[in-house]
């Protein structure tokens, strides 16, 4: 696509339509080290700072962003469970029916199990590195990134502001949109991100060449709707109850369930109980990461 026929399509008001349908009550990976993927780094304090460039929806796609849900628990045989949830693709999952006969017991112990099985959801955007102190290698390329609703909700704050006296932005604009100073603080135990600001509005790049250039290095969004990367219904629900309950419907071994989990990459961490699901307030990735973590135990 050219420079100018993105600078003519990438409309602010397309993508709050967007939100609006995303949002509404009928909507409800395989884990792999990514390359492509972008992770800010924090010193031992649990101190960030990056700042980076949203950028507009990739050649042949709608959106900037696609939002994925999935789950992560750990159930009484000491099993995880940590799958992309088929309700993104607006198809039935098993581990959302089993929580709604939970929450729909009326027992309470039967509800708090629901609440720590929930569905998580994550974003996947396309972005401009442009300082990354940590891993300067990364500074100036395009790379995507996994984020939860505290960033989107960021990104929400710039297209409508709060206040009569702010100008809504597009920040994926290339023209028009604006850098985004992303700082994290440890706080409880979790990334936060409350001090994370967008910058004034700026071109990206001097030219509308040097643009092209970076626009025409993003990476496909919608793979991550593939369905090659969702289990289907039965092998979800087979996974499911060799976590729940130890026993395997098909023609897998428990024992080769385990073997997966511990195919996951994640640093050793020591030995505790099953934790308390992130709390609303924490960062959907960064809690999926720490399962992840936990799952490699």
């Amino acid at each position: 696509m050219s420079i100018s026929a993105l600078r003519n399509q990438n409309s602010l008001d397309k993508l709050l339509k967007q939100v609006q349908k995303d949002e509404s009550p009928t909507t409800e990976k395989k884990s792999y080290v990514d390359e492509r993927l972008w992770k800010p780094q924090v010193d031992k304090a649990g101190n960030g700072m990056a700042i980076i460039r949203f950028l507009p929806a990739p050649v042949n796609e709608e959106m900037p962003w696609v939002r994925v849900w999935n789950h992560a628990f750990q159930g009484p045989t000491g099993q995880w469970y940590i799958e992309n949830s088929l309700t993104t693709l607006n198809q039935k999952d098993p581990v959302s029916e089993y929580n709604t006969q939970l929450w729909n017991s009326g027992v309470e112990s039967d509800k708090e199990i629901a609440r720590k099985q929930k569905r998580k959801l994550q974003y996947y955007a396309n972005i401009y590195v442009i300082q990354d102190s940590a891993n300067p290698e990364n500074e100036g390329k395009v790379m995507l990134y996994r984020f939860g609703k505290k960033i989107f909700d960021k990104l929400m704050e710039a297209m409508q502001p709060a206040f009569e006296d702010e100008t809504p932005i597009n920040p994926f604009d290339l023209w028009e949109g604006a850098n985004f100073k992303l700082k994290i603080r440890k706080v409880d135990g979790y990334w936060n991100y409350d001090k994370s600001e967008f910058e004034s509005q700026s071109q990206l790049a001097p030219s509308d060449e040097e643009m092209e250039v970076i626009y025409n290095k993003q990476y496909s969004l919608q793979e991550f709707m593939a369905p090659s990367n969702f289990k289907s219904y039965d092998e979800l629900k087979t996974r499911l109850d060799a976590v729940l309950t130890g026993t395997v419907a098909t023609g897998k071994t428990a024992a080769q369930f385990i073997e997966e989990e511990e195919s996951i990459p994640a640093p050793t961490m020591k030995s505790e109980p099953a934790p308390e699901p992130a709390s609303v307030d924490a960062d959907e990735d960064d809690a999926m990461s720490y399962f992840q973590k936990l799952a490699n135990e």
